[in-house]
C-alpha cells in the first residue's frame, strides 16, 4: 500500500494565481523533494518518470482539467508500468474543474494536505476511491504521442468553445459566469433566424464505434466523456437498457435535429425521456473505442485538438485509475 504522495502543483491555475503563501510553504516543508511545480509539459515527463524510478503510488494534482490532462499524458507516456499505475488526488484549482466535480477530493489547500498526510500516515491512502478510464486521443499514423483527458466534443461544442475563448469572455469573467454568458450567446445564435441554419446544417464527420467503419454525415453535435457525473446535474448521455459500461459514454446528434430546443431543455437537466430517446436524430451509448474522420478540431478539456493531414483522431477508453476521496 502506498504511505506517501507527490504534490504536482500549477502556479498558472486560475485559484492557484492567488494561493495563500502558507498553504505553498506547509507543502513544500511537508513534501520536500515530492513537490513539483513544472514549468513545462517537457518538465512534467521529466517529473513523470523520476517519480515512476521512486515508484511514488500517488499523485496530487493541484490545478484545472487542463493540469489533470497534462499529468495523465504525462503518465500515460512515463516509464509507469500501465498496470501500476499510481492513484490520483485532485485538488479543483483552474479555470474549469468539470474533472473535480466528478472525482474531485473534496478538499483544497493545507485542509487537503493535513487529510492527505493523515491518510498516508494511518495507510489509508488507498480507502474510498473512485474508478475512471480517461479518453485516450491519438492521431494514427502521426508521429505524435497521445493526449488523455475526460470530456470531448466537436460541431456546435467546438463553435462554442471559440466562443468562450474569445478575449471578450475568457479575459473578462470567471469560469462560472463566463459558461453561461457562453451558452447564452450560443443559444442566441441557433435561435437567430439568420445565424441559426448554419448551425443547424451540423459539420461533416465520419463516425466509426468499437472498430465498426466510419460513417460519414454532417453532425450537430458530438459530445463523449469517461466521467459518470458533470456539474449542475446536467447529463447528455444515457445507455439502453441491459448496456453495459464500456467506459465511453457518448451523444451522437445529427444536423438539422427535429425538437432541439426541448431535447437542450431536457439534456441540460439531465433527463433523457422516451421521446428523444425515440428519435433517431439523437443517439447515446456507452462505447470502448471511437473513430473520427474530420476536418474540425476536436476539443478535450479545453484543449482544441486538431486533427491533422490525415482528419482522423482515434478516441479510446484508457486505462482504469484510481481517484481519492477525502
Amino acid at each position: 500500500m502506498p504511505d506517501r504522495f507527490a504534490l504536482i502543483h500549477n502556479s498558472r491555475s486560475r485559484r492557484n494565481l492567488k494561493a495563500d503563501s502558507r498553504y505553498l510553504d506547509c507543502a513544500r516543508s511537508l513534501l520536500g523533494p515530492l513537490f513539483f511545480s513544472p514549468d513545462s509539459q517537457a518538465d512534467l515527463h521529466d517529473v513523470m518518470n523520476t517519480l515512476a524510478r521512486q515508484e511514488v503510488g500517488c499523485l496530487v494534482v493541484d490545478g484545472g482539467d487542463g493540469t489533470v490532462g497534462n499529468v495523465l499524458s504525462a503518465l500515460y507516456a512515463s516509464s509507469y508500468p500501465k498496470d501500476k499505475l499510481p492513484m490520483l488526488a485532485v485538488l479543483p484549482s483552474g479555470n474549469t474543474n468539470l474533472i473535480a466535480a466528478d472525482v474531485g477530493f473534496g478538499l483544497r489547500g493545507e485542509d487537503a494536505l493535513q487529510r492527505l498526510q493523515e491518510k498516508a500516515r494511518t495507510g489509508q491512502l488507498a480507502a474510498g476511491v473512485k474508478q475512471r478510464q480517461p479518453l485516450v486521443v491519438s492521431w494514427p499514423g502521426q508521429d505524435r504521442g497521445a493526449v488523455l483527458g475526460f470530456f470531448g466534443g466537436l460541431g456546435a461544442f467546438t463553435r462554442g468553445v471559440e466562443i468562450a475563448h474569445s478575449p471578450a469572455i475568457l479575459t473578462n469573467y470567471a469560469h462560472d459566469t463566463a459558461v453561461l454568458i457562453t451558452l447564452a450567446e450560443t443559444l442566441r445564435q441557433i435561435i437567430t433566424p439568420r445565424l441559426r441554419q448554419s448551425w443547424l446544417d451540423g459539420t461533416p464527420v465520419g463516425l466509426g464505434m468499437n472498430g465498426e467503419e466510419a460513417e460519414a454525415h454532417n453532425r450537430f453535435l458530438f459530445l463523449c466523456t469517461g466521467l459518470q457525473c458533470l456539474p449542475y446535474g446536467i447529463w447528455p448521455f444515457w445507455r439502453e437498457a441491459g448496456q453495459v459500461d464500456n467506459g465511453i459514454s457518448y451523444l451522437d446528434v445529427a444536423a438539422n435535429p427535429q425538437k432541439l430546443l426541448r431535447a437542450l431543455w431536457s439534456l441540460l437537466r439531465g433527463r433523457s425521456p422516451a421521446w428523444l430517446r425515440d428519435n433517431p436524430a439523437y443517439v447515446s451509448g456507452s462505447v470502448r473505442q471511437i473513430v473520427l474522420k474530420t476536418e474540425q478540431s476536436f476539443v478535450l478539456d479545453g484543449e482544441v485538438l486538431e486533427t491533422g493531414s490525415a482528419g482522423i483522431l482515434d478516441i479510446s477508453a484508457g486505462p482504469l485509475l484510481s481517484f481519492l476521496q477525502a
